[in-house]
C-alpha cells in the first residue's frame, strides 16, 4: 500500500500561476480553484498513474531500481494553509505571512479546500501549524504502518527532505516527475535528511523569511555538516574541525558569533511530527468524489462540464 500526502497550498500556489483565469457566476477569480481540481482529480483517478512516462529518480539509492513506485493511488490526504502565518510567526518577526500574496489567491484557499474535499481526499486544514507539518506528521506516522510500503510526499518544497528515510518515505516533484529518496537528498543537499534543518539554518531560507548565517552558503553548509551532522556539534574552535573548507576561519567565526540565532532558525525549519491529525489510514482510501458537494462547488466556479470527468462517486452512505 501506497500513502500519497500532497502539500495543497503548493498545488493551489501552481495551479494560480499556471492555469487559465477564470471568472465565476458571481465575478470571482477561480482559476486556481478549477485548475487545483484537475491536477488532484489527475492524481486519484483510477488506472492513472501521477503522470506519463518514466520519472527521474536523484541518487543511486532503491528509487533507481523501483521508479517512483507510484502504483494506483488508493490513500491520499491533501494538507493546506487555511492562514499563511503559524505559530512560527510568533518565534520570529521575520517569518513568512500572507503579505505579498494576491487577494484573488488568497480568497481562494477556503474554496479550493472545499473542491478539494468534494473530490472525496481527505483535506488537513492547518492554522496553527503549516501544511508541511501535516505532511511531516503523516509520513512519520504512516511509513511503519502495517501494510504500508511507501509515503509519498508530494511537493517540491525542500524543507520535507528532512522527512525523507531509505526508500519508506520519498518526496516527489509531480511536475517535474522527480522523485527524492535518501539518496538523492544527499546527492542533491549533500547531506542526510536528519541534517536538512541544520542546512537551511546555515544557508537561510528566502521563501520562509529567515536569512541563515552570514558566510555560509550551499556548499560550506553541506560540506561542514556532512561531517558533524548538526550545528552544536560544530566546534567553535576551527582547529578542532575536522573538515577543510574554504574560509574555514571566517565561517568559524559566524557561527560563534550568531550560533543563537542559528538554533532559532533550525526551530522554524525543522517540521513537526505531533499536529493532531484524527484520520486512520483508512479514512484516507480514496472511494470516489461526492456527487453533492461537488455538484455544489462546480456551479459555484461556472464548471460544470468538469462533472462530465470524473467516473467514480462516493456511495452517499459513505459521505463521511
Amino acid at each position: 500500500m501506497l500513502i500519497h500526502v500532497v502539500d495543497g497550498t503548493y498545488e493551489l500556489f501552481r495551479a494560480y500561476f499556471g492555469a487559465p483565469k477564470a471568472t465565476s457566476p458571481s465575478g470571482a477569480e477561480v482559476g486556481a480553484t478549477r485548475g487545483i481540481l484537475r491536477s488532484l482529480y489527475a492524481l486519484v483517478r483510477p488506472a492513472t498513474p501521477l503522470g506519463t512516462g518514466p520519472a527521474t529518480p536523484l541518487g543511486t539509492g532503491p528509487s533507481t531500481a523501483l521508479g517512483t513506485g507510484e502504483g494506483p493511488v488508493t490513500h491520499v490526504g491533501c494538507a493546506f494553509d487555511h492562514v499563511i502565518e503559524s505559530f512560527r510567526n510568533a518565534l520570529y518577526a521575520g517569518y513568512k505571512t500572507s503579505a505579498g500574496v494576491p487577494d484573488d489567491l488568497l480568497s481562494q484557499f477556503s474554496l479550493a479546500e472545499r473542491a478539494t474535499h468534494a473530490l472525496g481526499i481527505v483535506v488537513w486544514s492547518m492554522v496553527e501549524f503549516e501544511a508541511d507539518d501535516a505532511l511531516g506528521t503523516a509520513a512519520s506516522r504512516w511509513s511503519s504502518a502495517p501494510g504500508v510500503d511507501r509515503v509519498v510526499i508530494c511537493t517540491p518544497d525542500k524543507d520535507v527532505a528532512q522527512c525523507v528515510r531509505g526508500s519508506d518515505v520519498v518526496a516527489f516533484d509531480r511536475l517535474r516527475r522527480r522523485m527524492l529518496d535518501e539518496d538523492g537528498v544527499v546527492a542533491k543537499f549533500g547531506v542526510r535528511p536528519a541534517s536538512i534543518p541544520d542546512w537551511l539554518a546555515l544557508v537561510g531560507d528566502s521563501a520562509d523569511g529567515y536569512p541563515g548565517v552570514p558566510r555560509w552558503g550551499a556548499k560550506s553548509a553541506a560540506a561542514v555538516l556532512a561531517v558533524y551532522g548538526h550545528i552544536d556539534a560544530i566546534p567553535d574552535d576551527v582547529r578542532q574541525w575536522r573538515v577543510s573548507v574554504r574560509g574555514a576561519e571566517a565561517l568559524a567565526q559566524s557561527l560563534r558569533e550568531h550560533r543563537d540565532e542559528a538554533r532559532l532558525y533550525r526551530h522554524l525549519a525543522t517540521l513537526r511530527t505531533d499536529v493532531p491529525l484524527l484520520e486512520t489510514i483508512d479514512d484516507l482510501r480514496w472511494l470516489g468524489a461526492r456527487r453533492d458537494e461537488l455538484t455544489a462547488v462546480c456551479r459555484e466556479i461556472g464548471d460544470e462540464a468538469f462533472l462530465d470527468r470524473i467516473t467514480t462517486w462516493r456511495e452517499p452512505a459513505l459521505y463521511g
